[in-house]
């Protein structure tokens, strides 16, 4: 079991930038892929980026390659995700997630889930 408690997010103007946190506790942090989804109004959730355990292979969406970095710290059992050039349309709630196999632009349904964090970009 993972508990992944989420901070970060709020309300910015489109270009501009914000970093979303992701702390863990329960068991090893780095024995875990995490990953970062998304779910916008009226939209379903959907992946954005991911990490693996030793966080040596990323994957990211198309729609924020390039403007979102993912990364961790195994150290502080924290997952990061930076994010840049915020567009109207990434306007989201933002879930952190683990899995103890991996998580890849094809997973739909990690094993643990943060809490969510809303992310607002005005225009």
């Amino acid at each position: 079991q993972v508990q992944l408690v989420q901070s970060g997010g709020g309300l910015v103007q489109a270009g501009g930038s914000l970093r979303l946190s992701c702390a863990a506790s329960g068991r090893t942090f780095s024995s875990y892929a995490m990953g970062w989804f998304r779910q916008g109004p009226g939209k379903e959730r959907e992946f954005v980026a991911a990490v693996s355990r030793s966080g040596g292979t990323t994957y990211y969406a198309d729609s924020v390659k390039g403007r979102f970095t993912i990364s961790r710290d195994n150290a502080k059992d924290t997952l990061y995700l930076q994010m840049n050039s915020l567009k109207p349309e990434d306007t989201a709630v933002y879930y952190c997630a683990a899995d103890r196999f991996s998580i890849t632009p094809m997973t739909t349904r990690p094993t643990y889930w943060g809490q969510g964090t809303q992310v607002t970009v005005s225009s």
